[in-house]
């Protein structure tokens, strides 16, 4: 049997699928949000106990630390994940001619980014402090945008590679490889102790929202077609 290729008709997921995992991942976002808020009491206290834990096995580890540093601030860095989602817009367009697909996936990292940065501004929460810090990042800390930024990059690139019909391994891989992303940022930021867990959980969350109002805005709006 044929397998298809990334050049076979693209086809549209179920609508109905993608409004519940909307609801789920904005209602989840939201309990954290304001959990985070208003200092909920056990939450901070397992984000502290994380923290130290975590900054005790960096500190004691140099060498991952140093391996975690090169991972986060050039493989799964903000910058790096935008650098793909813009060679994907690209490829769309050179090899697609797929104007409109193009300006959704831009708008849908840029809406990402934008939503990121108003909650670090709204929410405005510290980072860890310590007397013997490994990494330094600047900004707030809530929502995590390496972690929500990997989440919305990466998972658009796999969805766009199940819309064009990719072979079996394709996707495979391209989903393993997104997961280890996706898992392994978010680590080294608890681990370099620039974020508190919540934080990349928030990144997560907020970065799979993204992809589901952006799915839903294209089943609704799109118009795929060939050339």
């Amino acid at each position: 049997m044929h397998t298809p290729t990334v050049d076979s008709p693209p086809h549209r997921p179920s609508t109905h699928r993608t409004v519940r995992a909307t609801a789920g991942f904005a209602a989840s976002s939201v309990v954290l949000l304001v959990l985070v808020a208003i200092s909920w009491a056990p939450l901070m206290s397992l984000d502290e106990s994380v923290a130290n834990t975590t900054h005790g096995w960096a500190v004691d580890e140099p060498g991952v630390t140093h391996a975690f540093r090169i991972l986060t601030d050039w493989v799964w860095d903000p910058v790096t994940m935008r650098l793909l989602a813009a060679a994907a817009a690209i490829w769309l367009v050179w090899r697609h001619r797929e104007w409109w697909l193009a300006l959704w996936l831009a708008a849908a990292c840029a809406s990402g980014t934008a939503l990121q940065q108003g909650l670090k501004a709204a929410v405005g929460r510290e980072r860890p402090a310590w007397p013997d810090p490994v990494d330094s990042a600047h900004y707030a800390a809530y929502p995590s945008g390496h972690a929500m930024t990997a989440v919305v990059v990466l998972g658009l690139l796999v969805w766009l590679l199940h819309l064009y019909g990719a072979g079996r391994a394709v996707v495979r891989t391209a989903v393993v490889v997104s997961v280890v992303s996706v898992v392994g940022v978010g680590l080294t930021r608890i681990w370099l102790g620039v974020h508190w867990a919540s934080d990349v959980l928030a990144g997560w969350l907020l970065g799979g929202l993204t992809i589901a109002l952006a799915v839903v805005a294209y089943e609704k709006w799109g118009v795929p077609r060939r050339t």
